[in-house]
């Protein structure tokens, strides 16, 4: 009975050491009679037992990996508390094992001594604005001496950067005055933008009057021509309807009577003026003043010429 139970456990000891189930996402490094022999990915493997063993297992997940805080000093002599976190994975399990006795803190003291070399070259100034060179000089710097080790850098990343109390008041003090100068040149050029403003509106609303000036004397020189022309083409359609009318029966004998009522009219005028009444010695007078107006509207007429002159000079002598 005690054969049999030693032999069951001699059993589950060689079955234990023969079959090793691999997780994923990991890398077993397996060690025969002391030496390296292969890598064992994810899966059921089979080993020897009591000649393999495995001697180291990785993860080959993405590892976060948070670097300490640390001093450094600025090309211009300010300290800087400094930290930051790392991002690794390893890619080569044989030399993860064996390239270094604890690749992580290799890791660690690296990223340290490079991120103080880099601050150190750079301004305090320079220092906030340029992270991203900084991570990248980092990761650079360490990926390649990471290669003997089996790892592989993926990127560095700054947490905080703190200057001491008094560069913090100093660059405080220089924010502010920097928004204040801001915000007087912005003030200025407010009002700047005002006096253009006014100034454009009141150039506009000259042109725009003198426009409107101009525009109303020249509609009202074309209104004053417009009546000027009309009053034109009046006076020549009544001259041209009276010269009609006289040349039709009946006509002269009424432009007779009109010059006629005229001319008594014009004495009578004249009497009221002077308040005397003025009375032709000769009456014949009247009827030469009419005799003459008729000569002149004939010499007007068409075909009426000199004939029509003498004729009326004829009347008067008679």
């Amino acid at each position: 009975m005690e054969i049999a139970l030693i032999l069951v456990v001699i059993a589950v000891i060689f079955i234990m050491r023969t079959f090793k189930i691999v997780p994923q996402q990991n890398a077993w490094v397996v060690e025969r009679l002391g030496k390296f022999d292969r890598t064992l990915t994810p899966g059921l493997k089979f080993l020897v037992p009591f000649v393999d063993r495995v001697a180291y297992k990785h993860s080959l997940k993405e590892v976060p990996l948070d670097v300490p805080s640390q001093v450094c000093i600025t090309r211009d002599n300010t300290q800087l508390q400094v930290d930051g976190i790392l991002y690794f994975q390893v890619t080569d399990p044989m030399r993860a094992s064996y390239g270094s006795s604890n690749y992580i803190i290799a890791i660690t003291q690296l990223a340290q001594t490079t991120l103080r070399s880099v601050i150190g070259k750079m301004e305090l100034d320079k220092t906030f604005e340029e992270r991203d060179m900084i991570n990248a000089s980092v990761v650079s710097a360490l990926d390649e001496a990471a290669l003997n080790w089996g790892v592989k850098v993926l990127r560095y990343e700054i947490k905080d950067l703190t200057p001491p109390a008094e560069i913090l008041r100093s660059m405080q003090a220089q924010i502010t005055a920097e928004r204040e100068k801001r915000a007087l040149i912005a003030a200025s050029e407010g009002r700047r933008q005002e006096q253009i403003n006014i100034a454009t509106g009141e150039r506009e609303a000259f042109i725009a009057r003198s426009e409107g000036e101009k525009q109303a004397e020249i509609n009202t020189a074309q209104g004053e021509a417009a009546a000027i022309l009309a009053v034109a083409e009046a006076s020549a359609e009544a001259i041209r309807k009276i010269a009609s009318a006289i040349r039709e029966p009946g006509g002269e004998a009424a432009v007779q009577l009109k010059v006629a009522e005229k001319a008594v009219e014009a004495y009578g005028n004249l009497a009221r003026v002077n308040n005397t009444m003025i009375v032709p010695g000769n009456m014949t007078e009247v009827a030469t003043m009419i005799g003459s107006a008729m000569a002149l509207i004939k010499g007007a007429q068409p075909g009426g010429g000199a004939g029509g002159a003498t004729g009326g000079t004829s009347g008067a002598h008679r």
